[in-house]
């Protein structure tokens, strides 16, 4: 129970979509980390604090911590997807990016970018989140397994994968709090050997900075305030050690008053399965006697972005654009032989333990995230794409950022975004996705066991179809945003060009009224073999609106 007026809580989204589902590098392990700190510190002058530019982060990755210029960007890359500018500010780095036309070019404007040092710091810590033990990590990473349990909603404990479970985030802080304050302490702070003593101080600026890990509220007020805003009350100045004279902390009494109020996070996974609002609870298709479930937090948590949790959907479509989904972190899991269109602008998507189905998502605005997952086809525009333990997947993408290829994928396939629906374009600018730049076609092999590059291929042309949305919606888009790269365009008017002789063919073979009625029905008849041969059928079911008085999942 936490003690105090003040209540605090482990932030979700450093944790759900701050950390790169994958051991991190050897060389990112604490013990780095504060040689980092203390490096960027004392170098003020040149980039490096408080704000860390992207040159200073690079020689220090690639120089010190012994990183590649690409795994260096990376990370870079992802702290700024989760902490970086606004949407406006988005599609003007993305105009400038696309300019580019050498490597040269581009690296001048990267050099114009930096982050916040301290909070850089502690989105490296995090990465620790996925090595099983912090004290041998510099010994030999270890591997968790690639095919974790998945987030449903029938599980009462919660769930099993760590970036979706509010217990794992809460357990990560307590066990290593020490390590992270003494992260964001200034040199002279530290002992020879790097560590804390019970007079070391925190200065004001770090405990700000570790507002990116907590939050948390006072009393039960329903306000959700910043770590830093807390601390700074006067009845918690005697618990913490907060002296005004030197604006500074004293760490034995901050780390104790931490630990006195670090409570569950009541905007986790947990409160959205056991009190967020049951959206759906729908009779699957095909005689199945299962349930598909839909929650979400948004009604009980407004502060913050919502959380929405999908899963055991069984042939079945379900289709949703709808204020309840904007700017949401969704959860998909155990959903088999489906479709599913989720058509707002959404935070992150994480879709695992599915099957035989197939994905349309709204602009997703930080990363989507495929795990553990079998013939399952993708089709987003997102800020990044990762993926593990799938097997013959396909991703329609458009993203201005390379997809990762972590541990375990087989028979990956890569493909151009494809489709479009009315209000597609208007949702991208709301999370500052644009058209250009666009690197669908150029994956980033992360993982040591993901180097084998013929675990992915770029869909043959030939293979390549458009997608479809059967819904109508109001909006100005009527064209796939960004158009089709060329290979990919000809095939599809060689096609066109195919029926239109067809058609041509038809018309003039002369036929009778009953041969026309005869062809129409031979034709037909080879359709309905398709559909079925090809599973179209079952989505085509699935879309007839259910008999009155039923339940649907579309809405």
């Amino acid at each position: 129970m936490a003690a105090g007026p003040v209540r605090l809580w482990v932030r979700t989204e450093p944790f759900l979509v701050g950390a790169l589902p994958a051991p991190p590098p050897a060389r990112l392990a604490p013990h780095y980390l504060r040689k980092a700190a203390a490096y960027a510190r004392a170098r003020a002058d040149q980039g490096c604090f408080p704000r860390l530019s992207w040159p200073s982060w690079r020689h220090l990755a690639c120089g010190k911590l012994l990183l590649s210029p690409d795994i260096a960007w990376l990370y870079f890359e992802l702290y700024r997807g989760l902490r970086g500018p606004s949407p406006p500010l988005r599609l003007r780095w993305a105009e400038a990016e696309a300019a580019c036309s050498s490597a040269e070019e581009l690296e001048w404007e990267r050099s114009k970018l930096s982050v916040d040092t301290l909070q850089f710091l502690l989105f490296l810590y995090v990465q620790q989140f996925h090595n099983v033990s912090l004290r041998r990590s510099l010994l030999g990473d270890e591997w968790p397994s690639p095919r974790t349990k998945s987030p449903c909603l029938s599980e009462k404990s919660g769930t099993g994968n760590k970036n979706w479970d509010d217990q794992e985030h809460l357990a990560f802080v307590q066990s290593h709090l020490l390590d992270i304050l003494e992260l964001l302490l200034e040199p002279e702070q530290l002992s020879a050997s790097s560590h804390s003593s019970c007079s070391s101080l925190v200065s004001l600026e770090a405990v700000c900075a570790l507002s990116f890990l907590l939050e948390g509220t006072v009393s039960n007020s329903g306000t959700v305030r910043p770590l830093h805003k807390l601390a700074l009350r006067q009845p918690c100045h005697g618990l913490n050690g907060y002296s005004k004279g030197s604006r500074t902390f004293s760490l034995p009494k901050l780390e104790s008053w931490l630990r006195s109020s670090l409570t569950a996070n009541p905007l986790g996974i947990t409160v959205c399965v056991s009190a967020g609002k049951n959206l759906v609870r729908a009779q699957q298709g095909g005689g199945s006697t299962r349930k598909a479930k839909i929650a979400c937090s948004a009604r009980v948590v407004p502060e913050v972005s919502p959380l929405v949790m999908m899963s055991h959907v069984y042939k079945q479509t379900v289709a949703k654009s709808s204020d309840t989904l904007v700017g949401a972190h969704v959860s998909i899991c155990r959903c088999h032989d489906s479709f599913i269109y989720l058509l707002s602008p959404l935070r992150s998507v994480t879709i695992e333990k599915c099957r035989n189905s197939t994905f349309v998502l709204g602009p997703v605005e930080v990363s989507v995230h495929v795990q553990g997952c079998d013939n399952v086809k993708v089709i987003a525009v997102c800020y990044r794409l990762s993926l593990s333990s799938t097997k013959g997947c396909t991703f329609h993408t458009l993203t201005p950022t390379q997809p990762l290829i972590l541990s375990g994928n087989q028979e990956v396939s890569f493909a151009p975004f494809h489709t479009h629906y009315p209000m597609l374009e208007d949702h991208m600018a709301q999370v500052g996705l644009a058209t250009l730049p666009n690197y669908w076609d150029s994956p980033m092999l992360v993982c040591r066991d993901s180097g084998d590059t013929s675990v992915f291929r770029l869909l043959p042309p030939s293979d390549f179809y458009t997608f479809v949305i059967p819904f109508e919606m109001e909006g100005d888009t009527t064209e796939t945003p960004g158009g089709l790269p060329q290979e990919y365009q000809e095939v599809l008017k060689k096609r066109e060009q195919k029926v239109q002789v067809w058609q041509r063919m038809v018309k003039e073979a002369g036929l009778s009224r009953d041969q026309r009625k005869q062809l129409q029905a031979v034709v037909e008849d080879k359709f309905y073999e398709w559909l079925v041969q090809t599973g179209n059928r079952q989505q085509l079911d699935s879309l007839v609106p259910p008999a009155l008085g039923s339940k649907q999942a579309a809405g």
